[in-house]
C-alpha cells in the first residue's frame, strides 16, 4: 500500500481543494484494487509527509472517505480500508453467523437487558396475551471491533427464560432450546442517526442509517422474535433478487 500511496501527486494550483484531491486519489486506488479491503491506512503523519500537505488537510480527506464508508476506524488499532457489506434482504441469519461467514469476528456490547411485560406493540407483534413477559435486549453489534448496528430485541420468556451476556448470538441461544426461527418478515426504512445512536455507532449525528423491523417465526408459525435495528448506511447495502411480474394469459 505504501508504494501505491507514494505515487499520489497533488496539484496546489488546481481549483479543487487539496483534501478532495487526496480523497479522490485514495478512492481511485481502492477502485483499481491497488489498495485492498482490510489494509491498514498509514498514519496522518505518514500521509502528510508522503503527500506534502498538512495533517489537518489529510484528516479532512480521511473524514470524507470515512463518511462514504470506504474507511473504518478500529479503537486502538487504526484506520482500515473497509468493504461495504452486501446483505441479502431475504436472508434470515443472525448477525454473529453472518459476520463469521465473512471472515470477521462478531462481537456485542450489551446496552440493556431486562424482563418485563411487553409493550402493546410487542404484544401485538408476538401474539402475546395478558400475563406474558418478554426478555428485552439492546446491543451494539460489532465486527472486528467496529460498531455496525444497534439491535433491540424482544423475545417471549417462554422461549428464552435465561440469557447470559456472553451469549453474543441470540439465534444460537434460541436454537439450543429448540426454538430457532425459520422464517421472518422485515421492513426497511431509510433514516438519520439520532445523537445517541451516532455515539454508539461512532458516526456523525444525522448520518444515514437503515432501520429494520423484523418479526421471526418458528416452523409452526409462532412468532418468536420482534427486533428493531439501526444499521450504518455507510457500511451496509441490502440487496434483493427480483424477477419479472408474470401476467396471467387470457384464455
Amino acid at each position: 500500500m505504501s508504494a501505491a500511496l507514494g505515487e499520489i501527486r497533488l496539484d496546489p494550483k488546481s481549483p479543487t481543494p487539496l483534501y478532495l484531491q487526496l480523497a479522490e486519489s485514495i478512492r481511485n486506488l481502492i477502485a483499481e484494487g491497488r489498495i485492498r479491503t482490510g489494509d491498514a491506512l498509514p498514519s496522518e503523519r505518514e500521509l502528510s509527509q508522503s503527500s506534502g500537505i498538512s495533517r489537518v488537510t489529510v484528516r479532512k480527506a480521511i473524514d470524507a472517505l470515512f463518511r462514504e464508508g470506504l474507511l473504518s476506524r478500529r479503537h486502538g488499532s487504526g484506520t482500515y480500508i473497509a468493504p461495504r457489506i452486501e446483505q441479502p434482504a431475504a436472508l434470515l441469519a443472525g448477525f454473529s453467523a453472518d459476520m463469521a461467514s465473512r471472515g470477521m469476528k462478531p462481537g456485542s456490547q450489551l446496552i440493556e437487558h431486562l424482563v418485563g411485560a411487553p409493550t402493546p406493540e410487542e404484544a401485538l407483534a408476538l401474539g402475546l396475551g395478558i400475563g406474558a413477559t418478554v426478555r428485552r435486549l439492546a446491543r451494539v453489534r460489532t465486527a472486528d471491533g467496529e460498531p455496525l448496528a444497534i439491535e433491540r430485541a424482544a423475545i417471549p420468556t417462554t422461549f428464552l427464560p435465561h440469557y447470559a451476556p456472553q451469549d453474543s448470538s441470540l439465534y444460537v441461544a434460541l436454537e439450543h432450546r429448540g426454538y430457532r426461527p425459520v422464517r421472518g418478515l422485515q421492513r426497511l426504512q431509510a433514516s438519520l442517526a439520532s445523537p445517541s445512536e451516532a455515539t454508539l455507532l461512532g458516526i456523525p449525528a444525522g448520518a444515514a442509517i437503515l432501520r429494520i423491523e423484523r418479526r421471526s417465526f418458528l416452523a409452526n408459525g409462532t412468532p418468536v422474535e420482534f427486533t428493531r435495528s439501526a444499521y450504518r448506511g455507510d457500511r451496509y447495502d441490502f440487496i434483493a433478487d427480483v424477477s419479472e411480474l408474470k401476467r396471467e394469459s387470457k384464455g
